[in-house]
């Protein structure tokens, strides 16, 4: 495949799987573009042309020529210069590598990780809270993500792969979009009564399976097992962790039990206030999941796949 097409792929298959659903995300791409045409030329220049077609501003190509051919990738939860080491070393033992890909975002997709944001407030939309209080919660939060990635030294990683000449991308949250749906069909189908249900659901998924070997599997920290679930909300894409203030909304809206990736204390300590229960999925295992059925994919295209840096490789 070339770069293009893998790049183009991911983004198809994030928004054919965006929770919020198609035509919300059309509308959004609608909005971008007229925003953009509205500019004067000078700042018209600023603006990555990305945003024309992709509306993840987190998932980017962030080195190398779109036509180039790939044949094999190496993949990763975290990206940086090590792992990019890594693929030159590997290329100097018999195993060149054509593309890094990691899947927390790196460079420009670091700096626009805030943006993707905004996809809780219509999550939140979804589940029965107003737009305006959705849009109200997510406000400050959002501002504070965008602050604390200003002073980031985000570019490192890609420096090095410039340097090196391999190809470099991330896929953020057309990933966390595949792994949100897949896991939140799963628990509905499963029917779940309690919250030991819903975690048994979960270990029958093959990664959170393999991270329960480590130390890193579903675990209960709000709540306990024999407790009602109640309406389950997986909750895992959008960029990063919300607002603490949407879980006195999530209540109000009927949600029992949320299903993360990770959660912070302050966050969980929330959650167990509004008594909305929480399972921690586990972060790794998540993250791998939706990377899995993204580079099954392009692994159908007879590209090679390596994994590192944490990713499970379980091929469906």
């Amino acid at each position: 495949m070339k770069l293009k097409e893998i790049y183009d792929l991911v983004v198809k298959m994030g928004i054919e799987h965006d929770p919020r659903g198609l035509e919300v995300v059309q509308k959004q791409l609608a909005r971008e573009k007229k925003k953009i045409e509205d500019l004067k030329e000078e700042e018209r220049k600023e603006v990555d042309p990305d945003r024309y077609f992709n509306p993840y501003s987190d998932t980017r190509v962030l080195y190398g020529d779109l036509d180039r051919e790939i044949k094999r990738i190496l993949v990763g939860i975290d990206m940086e210069i090590g792992e990019v080491v890594l693929a030159d070393r590997l290329g100097e033992k018999g195993q060149p590598i054509d593309l890094i890909m990691a899947h927390h975002p790196e460079g420009k997709a670091t700096a626009g990780l805030y943006d993707v944001m905004h996809l809780q407030e219509d999550l939140l939309h979804q589940l029965g809270v107003p737009i305006n209080v959705a849009e109200g919660i997510m406000a400050s939060r959002i501002g504070e993500v965008r602050r604390g990635l200003m002073p980031v030294n985000h570019n490192r990683a890609v420096d090095a792969a410039r340097l090196l000449d391999i190809p470099f991308m991330c896929c953020h949250t057309p990933a966390d979009n595949m792994v949100t749906e897949y896991v939140q069909r799963k628990i509905d189908e499963g029917n779940c009564e309690t919250l030991g249900d819903v975690v048994k659901v979960l270990k029958a998924i093959p990664e959170y399976a393999e991270a329960v070997k480590t130390g890193a599997g579903p675990t209960i920290v709000v709540g306990s097992k024999e407790r009602r679930a109640g309406k389950v909300f997986v909750d895992m894409t959008g960029g990063t962790s919300g607002s603490q203030d949407a879980y006195a909304k999530l209540a109000m809206a009927g949600v029992g039990t949320l299903v993360v990736m990770h959660i912070s204390e302050n966050h969980r300590k929330e959650a167990e206030k509004q008594h909305v229960n929480v399972i921690i999925a586990g972060h790794m295992a998540s993250d791998s999941l939706g990377m899995n059925l993204i580079l099954d994919e392009i692994a159908k295209q007879g590209v090679e796949i390596l994994t590192c840096s944490g990713l499970i490789r379980i091929p469906r």
